[in-house]
């Protein structure tokens, strides 16, 4: 409806004109594979894809929990995100995961031990993590290394990061790319914006300038200059990629160089990010270098290193104070508490068989899983969204200890309880056991 009202808007401006149809094509056709394609179910999308081998898709912690700080003062608490996380992608595709996504790349010794319960072959973490091991790896980070319990570790290559993540060095930053804070619903009357605004401000994914330059009139964008940019970087993405693993044959294995993003770099931050990555997939379909998965690779080299990683994490200087610092500090105390709350009345109905305390036992972890979430310690930190992330955090440490006081006072209120799970029934085969140790 925006992209069609903007269509006629511009209809004397030719350059804005010429946006205009683009957002309105993009947008149709996005609609008609989402709605009439798959009928809004993209997991649907992506299981066929992993299915046919197109991709490999691993799981995460249930609500992206920071699990060194969380094992740090209860194994158990750190177990349920595991195995909680384990048990979705399990009911999504019916298989269990080969691999594990360590939020942050936050890794301490003994969450090899957890994921090797939750039966995981392989995880990911920065390139520290296994630089600094065990002891240090012959192959640096260029091959995985098995952990004592046995999953593999696989190590972030942060020259080819740098290159695609990093909006001043890398690519994201090209003048000639959209730029993704000028958006209509900030430029227009909102009386134009209609049901997209619904009587406030905000992004439409309407943008009709490129990134110009810093402290600059910001100046239409070219959707030309942008592909051209973007072919660009997928070339010189991938000749750098071949001059690295060249440079990489004295190992004694096939080098494998492992690169992972926040997804939401691509078409998010990065309007282009697509199109570099099917560039990008194109052009290595035709060079001597080939793109794989951690597992494959591991199947196909099964023989490893084994060592011990060192904590690490893929935040600013390569530890845990991105979140923990005084900005975020004052949340820990809050989540412990509630964390010893949990396993204690676990404990406790481990063997019991109520439906309405289950409901209740389910809802706890469910407000204690969101209030665990690493976003909230990340945003504190950086004042970006800081009281939503304040609020959050408070919100669902306040439930938690409302469910929690009139559960052990045997004086629920299914009322109240009900309004908690209206707010949040994520994750509804929940196993609230799991903060029982050795409990499945």
């Amino acid at each position: 409806d925006l992209a069609d009202r903007e269509r006629k808007r511009n209809r004397n401006h030719p350059k804005l004109r010429e946006l205009a149809e683009f957002y309105f094509d993009m947008f149709s056709k996005t609609r008609r594979f989402f709605v009439d394609e798959w009928k809004g179910d993209l997991l649907a999308a992506f299981r066929q894809l992993r299915e046919t081998g197109a991709l490999e898709i691993i799981a995460s912690a249930a609500t992206h929990g920071l699990l060194p700080l969380i094992q740090q003062q209860s194994r158990e608490a750190a177990r349920a995100q595991v195995l909680i996380g384990r048990d979705v992608y399990v009911d999504l595709f019916d298989v269990d995961p080969s691999g594990f996504w360590l939020p942050e790349c936050a890794y301490a010794p003994g969450l090899e031990t957890i994921l090797q319960e939750a039966n995981i072959r392989w995880f990911i973490l920065d390139a520290h993590g296994l630089l600094f091991g065990n002891p240090r790896p012959r192959r640096a980070i260029y091959a995985p290394c098995y952990t004592p319990p046995g999953p593999a570790a696989f190590a972030r290559d942060r020259d080819s990061s740098r290159q695609v993540w990093s909006a001043q060095e890398g690519y994201p930053g090209d003048p000639a790319y959209r730029e993704f804070y000028r958006d209509v619903g900030f430029d227009l009357p909102l009386e134009h914006l209609g049901p997209v605004a619904r009587g406030s401000r905000k992004f439409s994914g309407v943008k009709y300038h490129r990134i110009t330059g810093r402290g600059v009139e910001k100046e239409l964008y070219d959707r030309n200059a942008a592909e051209k940019a973007a072919d660009a970087h997928a070339t010189h993405f991938l000749e750098q990629r071949r001059a690295q693993i060249r440079e990489l044959s004295a190992l004694d294995v096939d080098p494998i160089v492992v690169v992972p993003f926040d997804a939401e770099l691509f078409g998010h931050w990065w309007f282009e990010g697509p199109r570099f990555l099917e560039l990008f997939i194109r052009k290595a379909a035709h060079e001597d270098l080939r793109l794989t998965t951690p597992s494959e690779f591991l199947e196909a080299h099964p023989t490893q290193q084994r060592i011990e990683p060192a904590t690490s994490t893929w935040g600013d200087k390569g530890h845990l104070e991105v979140w923990l610092d005084p900005g975020n500090s004052w949340i820990y105390p809050h989540l412990h508490a509630a964390v010893r709350s949990m396993t204690e009345v676990a404990r406790l109905h481990l063997n019991h068989s109520n439906p309405f305390a289950d409901r209740v036992l389910k809802q706890l972890a469910r407000e204690l899983l969101l209030a665990q979430s690493s976003d909230w310690a990340f945003l504190m930190k950086t004042g970006t969204a800081k009281e939503y992330a304040t609020k959050r955090t408070i919100d669902h440490l306040a439930r938690f200890n409302r469910l929690h006081e009139q559960f052990v006072a045997n004086n629920a209120d299914e009322k109240f309880l009900g309004e908690c799970e209206w707010r949040d029934n994520l994750f509804p085969n929940l196993n609230w056991r799991y903060y029982c140790s050795g409990a499945l």
